[in-house]
């Protein structure tokens, strides 16, 4: 790979997994990361740990998981109740040279089962809940050790069970042999294991760690909720506490909740995945002001709805307050970014991702039909990073198939301007003939309706019309008429289906599944689950 992606080749040696709290805390040891729920694997620790205490948790958990036979470069699935201790267990996996394979927590147990024998005979830590209540008795036999993070459970090791003899040391692993392995977001069918290596991992905290820079000149308490066995958790991370920033850790995105948390700790920097994002719309009106020292919002791979970036900034009485929206995928990580800022208002074009980060990232839009690609005719929008993982575990063809020369197929349509930042209009698998951009539909109506918590557009069955599914705050009625006014000037969709947000089919990153939604709407009423 060549071209514009050398500031992420230059004396890149690897983001280290299985050390990064003891770097962190050799800058920084009385830094503190708060979080909201106890610790699994360490309940008796709290909720306010300093970096070296953490750094010193990971220590002992690589010193047991040894003693369970975990050698290196083993696979280590971890499955496991949410919580950040998700986190801590990847970096003691990869501290002893193991590989760990991070399973969402939401993902049900069939599909754990079949990840956990892609992974071909890998170690499994989990806990008694995820066995009794989630994972088949045959996940047993696909493993080769089953380790209990919390519970006990015939045939396997509880993890606090274990320990003794010398502390386990960190295990040099090559930077470009695997490090971490993650799953894509499912929206499709059954999730993929993404790969990842020291250096693809270093490549991309580099692009995400020269935007903060200019940005954060001095210490900011940074809010971090996303998925926990996320990729874009390990840069987050290595920003926040390889700078020294106190960090606090939202498992529950609750907006009540949220805006507690945030009211007395009075975050400077949030990230979050986009949904997260609209639904804390709603703190821009507390009294408290839980977002007023907010100075960066930083929102993860997806697009976002312009209305929700208005009313967050809106919410800051930082002097300059930043939204930072980040295109990317799990596959490639951060590949095009944008700026908002209070001067961009409601008619902002939401369907705008971006630039690539010069030096960094290259995208391109190739044509699908032989025509230009634009408004009219989008093309494939590709992507070129040193931040791409290296395969698919077990589907080399599958992720061959995404790569021409280099270049990484997002799986989404869209244009280039003419000022050379990229549009995407729709996920390719969900294009509605005829339709136009039913994203840009979605951006309209969600502006024009401040009622809406949730809308998508889906194909309708056998050539029928566009569905759009609402949902409304506080699952209130529908206005039809401030609905037909909003829609008047769009394509032309069937009479709108109300459901609540939390039956629509999520990934475990709250991205709705499209697919999924249009196979429920097509079936008879009393098969819906």
């Amino acid at each position: 790979m060549v071209g514009q992606v050398f500031l992420q080749r230059i004396g890149n040696r690897g983001l280290r997994l299985g050390t990064l709290f003891e770097r962190a805390a050799a800058r920084h040891p009385a830094n503190l990361i708060v979080l909201d729920h106890d610790l699994d694997i360490a309940p008796e620790a709290g909720r306010r740990l300093t970096v070296a205490e953490l750094a010193d948790l990971v220590a002992d958990c690589a010193t047991r998981l040894r003693q369970a036979g975990i050698r290196a470069g083993e696979r280590v699935v971890v499955y496991k109740s949410d919580g950040f201790d998700i986190m801590l267990l990847a970096c003691a996996v990869n501290r002893i040279g193991a590989v760990p394979v991070l399973l969402s927590p939401a993902l049900d147990g069939a599909t754990a089962t079949e990840l956990v024998r892609r992974a071909d005979r890998p170690h499994l830590l989990t806990d008694r809940a995820k066995l009794d209540q989630e994972l088949p008795a045959a996940v047993l036999g696909l493993t080769r050790t089953v380790v209990l993070t919390s519970g006990e459970h015939p045939g396997a090791v509880a993890l606090a069970d274990l320990g003794g003899g010398p502390p386990a040391r960190p295990v040099a692993v090559l930077p470009d042999r695997p490090m971490l392995i993650t799953h894509t977001s499912g929206t499709t069918g059954t999730p993929k294991l993404a790969v990842h290596t020291a250096r693809s991992m270093q490549a991309r905290y580099r692009p995400q760690r020269a935007a903060v820079t200019p940005l954060i000149r001095g210490r900011e308490t940074v809010a971090i909720h996303v998925s926990f066995v996320h990729s874009r958790l390990v840069t987050a991370l290595a920003i926040a506490l390889l700078r020294g920033f106190p960090v606090l850790v939202l498992r529950d995105g609750e907006p009540a909740h949220a805006a507690d948390l945030f009211t007395r700790l009075r975050p400077g920097i949030l990230e979050a995945h986009p949904n997260a994002y609209m639904s804390w719309e709603g703190l821009a009106d507390d009294p408290r002001g839980p977002l007023a020292n907010v100075r960066l919002f930083s929102s993860t791979f997806d697009a976002i709805h312009p209305r929700t970036v208005h009313r967050l900034l809106g919410a800051s009485r930082r002097t300059q307050p930043v939204f930072g929206q980040i295109y990317g995928q799990s596959e490639v990580g951060p590949a095009l970014m944008r700026g908002f800022t209070r001067g961009r208002g409601l008619d902002a074009d939401g369907r705008c991702v971006g630039m690539p980060v010069p030096g960094m990232t290259e995208a391109r839009v190739v044509s699908r039909g032989g025509q230009p690609p634009s408004a009219e005719n989008p093309g494939f929008i590709e992507v070129r990073s040193d931040g791409r993982i290296v395969t698919y575990l077990g589907e080399q063809e599958r992720y061959a198939e995404q790569l021409t020369d280099g270049w990484w197929r997002m799986g989404d349509v869209g244009y280039r301007t003419r000022w050379g930042c990229f549009h995407l209009l729709d996920r390719e698998v969900d294009l509605i003939p005829g339709f136009g951009s039913s994203l840009a539909a979605e951006d309209v109506l969600f502006t024009r309706l401040e009622e809406l918590a949730e809308v998508v557009i889906v194909p309708g069955a056998d050539g029928a019309p566009p569905i759009p599914v609402v949902c409304t705050k506080d699952d209130k009625p529908l206005d039809l008429a401030a609905w037909r006014a909003a829609a008047a000037r769009l394509p032309a969709m069937a009479e709108p289906v109300h459901w609540r947000l939390e039956d629509l089919p999520q990934t475990a990153t709250r991205k709705i599944k499209r697919l999924d939604l249009a196979r429920l709407l097509s079936a008879p009423a009393d098969h819906r689950q």
